[in-house]
């Protein structure tokens, strides 16, 4: 798919309704997505979202189980899980900034920057918190999108599904975590799809586009 132009790939992309579970994403592929989500931006470059990736037949079943039983999960060869953090803490934010000190040198402009963010972000309310890193993992969902289009996998972005239920499968609550998207992996089934015969549907320029000058 890498001679499509960004605008083809878009266009060739589409929430997969019906998977063919007998093709599997090739390994090359699988990590040339995953390493894309890891070089996605994030605020003050905090990545406050961890990404689980789920084969397990079973473990994934459960997780259809509490998406209303969306075929894609179990069909498509991959499930990953975008799970951002439920606060943020100071061990957290001092984990990012020896992670720049390590990269960037021992500088004190990053000491000032990560401790003006925990001053900002560790007395707010958790649940503020974990919004604002979900966002984050958003952010980051947006650039598998287009990863996987790049590759010629297709994707389903899915939130239908029981947050609570999928961090119990998972124990994400005893990471820190919690649960904010699915995108299941795989290839498209022709024979099976009700939507992929259907035109894309997308506002026109005019509608969603207004200019301030």
């Amino acid at each position: 798919m890498t001679d499509k132009t960004l605008l083809e790939l878009l266009d060739w992309r589409y929430a997969t309704k019906k998977m063919d579970p007998a093709k599997a994403v090739p390994q090359e592929k699988l990590d040339a997505i995953i390493e894309a989500i890891r070089m996605a931006p994030t605020s003050s470059g905090t990545q406050p979202f961890e990404l689980i990736l789920v084969t397990n037949p079973d473990v994934r079943a459960q997780i259809q189980a509490a998406a209303g039983d969306q075929t894609p999960i179990t069909d498509g060869s991959h499930l990953l899980v975008f799970a951002a953090w439920d606060n943020y803490t100071e061990e957290r934010i001092d984990e990012v900034a020896g992670l720049n000190i390590e990269a960037r040198g021992d500088i004190p402009l990053i000491h000032q920057y990560y401790g003006n963010l925990k001053t900002n972000y560790v007395p707010r309310d958790a649940e503020i918190n974990y919004a604002h890193a979900a966002r984050q993992a958003y952010i980051a969902l947006g650039v598998a999108l287009v990863a996987a289009a790049e590759q010629g996998v297709d994707s389903t972005p899915m939130e239908g599904f029981d947050p609570a239920e999928v961090d119990m499968i998972l124990g994400l609550g005893e990471k820190g975590l919690r649960s904010v998207v699915l995108l299941p992996l795989g290839y498209r089934d022709p024979a099976g799809d009700w939507l992929l015969p259907m035109a894309k549907v997308r506002k026109s320029r005019e509608t969603i586009v207004t200019e301030v000058n």
